[in-house]
């Protein structure tokens, strides 16, 4: 559902024409430097991901099974920062998907265990395992499926039948064949994949090890392949640069819808809220890895440089420049410093979540039902972020940018909803 903020109609030149030395155009063209850096950032962590599991399939061993792993979760910090992007930006949003889309029914890809549900009136293929079948039927016609390539994951296999579940491309993916199924429910642990999964021969646990190492190889140079060429449109002449230069009052739009968008509607309530209503640890962001701690705090960096046009690089070089920030606090200083302090409560929220499952205390048992500690954490984060997002309304209407809207979620709009 959407949110819709109304604002009178005004000028921009009342913006551009303060007294500070920064302008709109000027603080468009930080907000894509910084798009640009974070992607980059991206791509060359990928390519990192891609190198170590190269290894992993050519010479599996638990090494190279923990190498491929720890370069997934390194991978995931630039990335998420990135996702303050999608909203705003229709280019990014139309791409986002075969990247980073989420919950996926893992039974598409590979074996499953436990109470995996398996195929439903929903989705029928939830359980169709490419990996063990090399021809299969889809829609009354054969796949030939012998040779598992880049282009049968994206063209084929992903969101077949346009179901949003069958996700047979991106992180999550590549996470589930690293992790594979958290079958610990809210207890301690996160997926258990052993690296036999990809070993030659008679030491071959779970079947078909030589296609799915095929299958990840082809899933991560897909990853590296789409994310070169998202670091190209944010580039000097890429589309996406120009899509939010192009007009200044369309660009400082997007910039505070993708911030309202992600804090509010997509992370306080379709990945915090939501899956606290269900208990349901299924519902974690990064459910496989036990990750998902780390996931939510770097969106809420991106959020924050969003907003102070300030990102530090995987090298540790810094991206900055004129802001939003100094815009607002040339129109509104009490509104910019409302908008920092709900920045940094966010923060220190997200932080602790953060500190609690590194020191053992796991995202998915925060799920778990009457865990008091765990529900006080995870609905900190939440109150942080919506708090967060009524001052970004607030900039909104200070800024004079009518028709901005914001992704909402049930969670928090219509609770009841979540349970019809």
């Amino acid at each position: 559902m959407t949110r819709t903020l109304m604002t009178t109609t005004a000028l921009l030149a009342a913006i551009a024409g303060t007294a500070q030395a920064q302008t709109a155009p000027e603080v468009l063209e930080t907000y894509a430097d910084i798009a640009q850096a974070k992607y980059e950032d991206s791509l060359i962590a990928a390519r990192v991901l891609r190198d170590a599991i190269g290894t992993l399939a050519e010479q599996p061993s638990a090494g190279a099974l923990q190498a491929a792993r720890e370069a997934w979760v390194e991978a995931r910090v630039p990335y998420q920062q990135t996702e303050v992007y999608r909203f705003g930006n229709p280019i990014v949003d139309d791409w986002e998907g075969r990247v980073n889309a989420w919950p996926l029914d893992e039974g598409l890809i590979d074996y499953v265990e436990g109470d995996y549900a398996g195929p439903s009136d929903e989705n029928q293929l939830a359980a169709l395992n490419v990996i063990a079948n090399p021809t299969f039927e889809l829609s009354g016609e054969e796949i030939d499926a012998s040779e598992i390539t880049p282009a049968l994951l994206q063209d084929t296999l992903h969101e077949v039948d346009g179901i949003e579940a069958n996700v047979a491309t991106g992180y999550h993916a590549i996470e589930f064949l690293l992790w594979g199924q958290d079958l610990n429910g809210h207890g301690d642990g996160a997926g258990d994949r052993p690296w036999t999964d990809y070993a030659q021969g008679d030491d071959c646990t779970g079947g078909n090890c030589d296609r799915r190492g095929a299958y990840l190889t082809a899933a991560t140079d897909l990853l590296v392949s789409d994310l070169e060429w998202m670091a190209g449109q944010w580039a000097e002449d890429g589309a996406a640069r120009e899509a939010v230069t192009e007009d200044e009052r369309a660009g400082l739009s997007a910039i505070l819808t993708g911030m309202g968008s992600l804090s509010y509607g997509e992370q306080a309530g379709e990945r915090m809220r939501l899956g606290l209503m269900l208990n349901d640890p299924e519902e974690e962001h990064d459910c496989f890895s036990d990750n998902t701690h780390n996931s939510h705090y770097y969106d809420g960096l991106g959020i924050r440089n969003a907003y102070l046009a300030d990102y530090v690089r995987i090298d540790g070089t810094r991206v900055s420049g004129p802001s939003l920030a100094d815009l607002v606090a040339a129109d509104d200083p009490a509104l910019d410093a409302e908008m920092r302090q709900r920045l940094s409560e966010t923060m220190m929220a997200l932080g602790a979540i953060k500190t609690a499952a590194e020191a053992g205390f796991a995202y998915d048992e925060m799920l778990e039902r009457g865990n008091a500690a765990g529900e006080a954490l995870i609905m900190g984060g939440v109150d942080a972020l919506v708090a967060q997002t009524r001052s970004i309304e607030r900039i909104v209407a200070a800024l004079d940018l009518g028709g901005v809207e914001m992704e909402g979620s049930d969670s928090l709009d219509d609770p009841s909803a979540v349970f019809q």
